[in-house]
């Protein structure tokens, strides 16, 4: 089930309200807010897709979220935060030294009608090499209550920031 970083102008009561029983014995939402795309550098990102980007250079990051329910949705914030993986199950999130955002990491999104979207826009500047990931996370309004990971689903954002290469003539 696709069901990304869902739901706002409700609190979890009222989202509770708005839940199914589904055959497997498993609530399922009535209503879907999700992720329908992540760009960077104009490009979409998903599981399968490095993005590739300079170290000192600004790498345009959008965020576009649809509301496929009947419900009106908002206002919530989305709150971005890059991790290195180390492939052993350890994710460094320790990165001030490796990667600033120009301009904020979170959004505020304020009510979005059912079929229409919101698109975040921000920017990230690497500093050093590596292999970087995005985590995305949703909270309801401006607060810190985030909602719980069952009911996202995400996109996996990778980056590599790797250094220029400098041309010379002779």
């Amino acid at each position: 089930m696709n069901v990304s970083d869902l739901f706002a102008a409700l609190s979890v009561d009222e989202v509770l309200k708005d839940f199914t029983f589904s055959k497997q014995n498993a609530f399922t939402p009535s209503f879907v807010f999700c992720i329908t795309d992540v760009l960077v550098e104009g490009k979409p990102c998903d599981s399968d897709i490095v993005a590739d980007c300079t170290v000192g250079d600004p790498v345009k990051l959008e965020v576009k979220l649809t509301n496929w329910s009947k419900h009106n949705v908002g206002p919530f914030s989305l709150t971005v935060i890059p991790y290195q993986d180390y492939q052993n199950g350890v994710h460094n999130y320790n990165l001030q030294d490796g990667i600033t955002f120009v301009g904020s990491n979170t959004f505020y999104i304020d009510t979005v009608k059912p079929t229409e979207n919101a698109m975040c826009v921000g920017a990230l500047l690497f500093l050093c090499t590596g292999d970087f990931y995005l985590n995305i996370k949703f909270h309801e309004g401006k607060s810190n209550k985030e909602f719980p990971p069952s009911w996202l689903c995400l996109p996996s954002v990778h980056i590599r920031a790797v250094h220029s290469v400098i041309q010379t003539k002779l």
